[in-house]
């Protein structure tokens, strides 16, 4: 994919306000370490987190992904009115129907003849959010779009901590700790068309997909029934009676047993880190190298990069694999984590702030996903 007339006019972005330091959450899965034989430390030791952030109990991610699309809009002077598609991103969202960007919609008072809709694909939501209004602009449909999103990482820590202490078990602990990376926050992107960009910067010059779906089991996030875990531990209570008991439905009554349970889901994440490692790695060079040969760029072309921020190991394996020094790269996962579709998109805004990303620069914005899906895009910043 090339673009001709597409510029990313403002990044917008909230920071979730309740900072939860990695030594907080190990002093809270002490009686994990302790149960393991593990020293304090390990969590950091493993990911390179020192912080993340949460939301307050109960935030709506609606709401953050409205904060940030505000600012968006206030920074390049636009008026919700002149948002002609806007797309909800993330992979947290308030329920199955209707559409989260319904909600955001409804707080910015968006255009009413706006397409609104939502678009899911793991880490890389905002970057195919980004494409698709690209797309949009180029064929004529649209002058401008707000890519949006919101994630929550509270509610499946708070889960996964209550798991690890009650399992003590040194396989689920090593499935969680990329959850334990998870951050909070929120971003918004405004895309316009080159004649209604004021600042004519940060051209979208285009960008390249691969995929590898035989690795889409590796990391997931979702519900599942509580059931087999009320089965398990009924079975504790009455012995191996209790499994064909409940799935009879026949009550336990004086336990207490609420055969509901089998209705009950519960969110669960879980990542085979090392696989996910290996095989990113391998879509990610070979979308590298796809990615270079589209523009006819060697890697020096690249004056910076933004890349996925899921942790120290992670990211030094893809700078190492796609030959990228390292000062050319900036992170925030060390104290933000990963706070999926926002990290990319929120790292390159505090990038520019910071004065790493400045006007000129040719910049490649890097991104993986769980599927496994790759997506990098060429910026003119």
């Amino acid at each position: 994919m090339k673009y001709n007339r597409v510029h990313l006019e403002a990044i917008g972005y909230e920071l979730a306000p309740v900072v939860v330091s990695t030594a907080e959450l190990e002093s809270r899965i002490a009686p994990v370490y302790q149960a393991l034989n593990m020293s304090p430390g390990q969590l950091e030791l493993l990911t390179g987190i020192s912080e993340r952030r949460w939301w307050e109990p109960g935030y709506p991610v609606s709401q953050g992904a409205a904060a940030a699309a505000k600012k968006a809009l206030a920074a390049a002077d636009y008026s919700a009115s002149d948002v002609d598609v806007l797309i909800y991103a993330g992979v947290c969202r308030e329920q199955y129907e209707p559409a989260t960007a319904c909600a955001v919609a409804h707080e910015l008072k968006i255009n009413p003849d706006a397409a609104i809709f939502d678009l899911s694909n793991a880490c890389l939501g905002v970057l195919n959010g980004i494409v698709e209004v690209a797309n949009r602009i180029e064929l004529g449909q649209a002058r401008a779009g707000l890519v949006v999103s919101a994630e929550t990482a509270r509610e499946i820590n708070e889960n996964v901590i209550d798991q690890m202490i009650r399992s003590k078990s040194v396989e689920f602990f090593r499935e969680s700790i990329a959850t334990l990376t998870g951050g909070s926050g929120a971003v918004a992107v405004l895309v316009v068309g080159e004649e209604f960009s004021r600042e004519k910067r940060r051209k979208l010059l285009g960008g390249v997909t691969q995929n590898a779906p035989e690795y889409h089991s590796l990391c997931r996030w979702g519900v599942k029934s509580l059931m087999p875990t009320a089965v398990s531990a009924v079975e504790r209570v009455f012995g191996h009676q209790a499994k064909s008991l409940v799935q009879r439905g026949i009550d336990l009554g004086q336990k207490g047993i609420d055969l509901g349970l089998r209705h009950v889901m519960v969110p669960f994440m879980e990542t085979h880190a090392g696989e996910v490692l290996k095989y990113g790695v391998d879509v990610g060079l070979r979308t590298w190298k796809k990615f270079l040969t589209k523009f006819a760029w060697q890697n020096d072309h690249l004056d910076k990069v933004i890349c996925h921020q899921v942790g120290a190991g992670h990211q030094a394996a893809m700078l190492k694999a796609f030959g990228i020094p390292a000062e050319k790269n900036f992170s925030t996962f060390e104290f933000l984590g990963n706070m999926g579709t926002v990290s990319l998109p929120l790292t390159a805004a505090l990038a520019e702030e910071r004065e790493f990303l400045k006007p000129g620069d040719t910049v490649g914005f890097l991104g993986i996903g769980s599927g496994l899906n790759c997506l990098m895009l060429g910026i003119e910043w």
